[in-house]
């Protein structure tokens, strides 16, 4: 195919045999582990974890991003989707609490395919960087329960200079919106997300404004009670930082975004402990559960 499927509309040629495009990848997908994942928010995880997929390739070039390996790397093993499919149900057989599907933009008709028409017994959950087209998100409709999309930046300065994409803030607005159009407000039952949106936002060093910005578009876009928001501080310095972008965030700083996503109204969600900032919060992509 000449794939359209994201933002960057390379028209790159992309089939089962042949890699393209900025995901560098095929049109099949490429899987690096499937695990039950502890370290998502509580309401996805359950008693036993979400049933994380992580996929490879990624159509954004962060800077910064914990999972290098797979997203820009190419770390992985091809898949069919009738084999992606019998992944998801050994998932749910270990008492998976969704499924939980890491940067699937790129395998988009593949992961349909995958899912099928039945109905999962546990929530299917679209786990991606924001950076998506509404046309593509449309495709989903009645297939994804949960959208767990980032929200990175609404600032194009720091979206170009770390993730080589001025345009993000424009397309990640559209797609949210188009997420919360197809689940509508959240729902919860015995602390568990069975549908909605709950969108991430990763405070940055050195980024406080953009931090700022995003948490203003969330209130002034949603009404408490329509998205859950989780304000992330697990920000690690990768090999080369450089400037702030080699340091942990400061306690100052993220006490500032904390207060002000509380005077911004935006109740309805997850802050973390500094102490989330570790090395060990990211999986071996060693090919497991495949």
């Amino acid at each position: 195919m000449r794939c359209s499927l994201c933002p960057r509309n390379c028209c790159a040629e992309r089939t089962p045999d042949k890699a393209g495009g900025m995901c560098r990848m095929p049109s099949e997908p490429v899987v690096a582990r499937a695990m039950l994942h502890q370290w998502e928010e509580p309401c996805l995880t359950g008693e036993h974890g979400a049933g994380a997929v992580f996929f490879s390739g990624c159509n954004l070039r962060c800077s910064y991003c914990q999972n290098a390996p797979i997203s820009n790397g190419g770390k992985g093993k091809p898949v069919t989707p009738a084999h992606l499919r019998e992944i998801f149900q050994s998932l749910i057989a270990q008492g998976a609490a969704c499924l939980d599907l890491v940067t699937p933009t790129q395998f988009t008709p593949a992961v349909l395919e995958a899912l099928g028409e039945d109905t999962w017994p546990v929530p299917v959950v679209w786990n991606s960087s924001g950076y998506e087209k509404p046309e593509t998100l449309r495709w989903l409709e009645g297939k994804v329960q949960i959208y767990l999309p980032d929200l990175k930046y609404a600032l194009s300065v720091p979206a170009e200079k770390h993730s080589a994409a001025s345009d993000y803030f424009t397309w990640a607005a559209q797609a949210i919106q188009e997420m919360y159009r197809q689940t509508g407000p959240y729902r919860m039952e015995d602390g568990q997300l069975k549908s909605g949106v709950l969108i991430r936002h990763l405070l940055l060093p050195g980024e406080l404004e953009n931090t700022r910005r995003v948490l203003d578009w969330l209130s002034q876009t949603f009404r408490p009670g329509e998205v859950l928001v989780s304000l992330m501080s697990q920000y690690t310095p990768q090999p080369g930082a450089m400037g702030p972008m080699a340091r942990h965030v400061t306690k100052a700083e993220y006490r500032a975004a904390v207060a002000y996503m509380e005077n911004c109204g935006l109740t309805d969600g997850y802050t973390q402990e500094r102490t989330s900032a570790k090395e060990e919060y990211t999986p071996d992509f060693d090919l497991t559960g495949l």
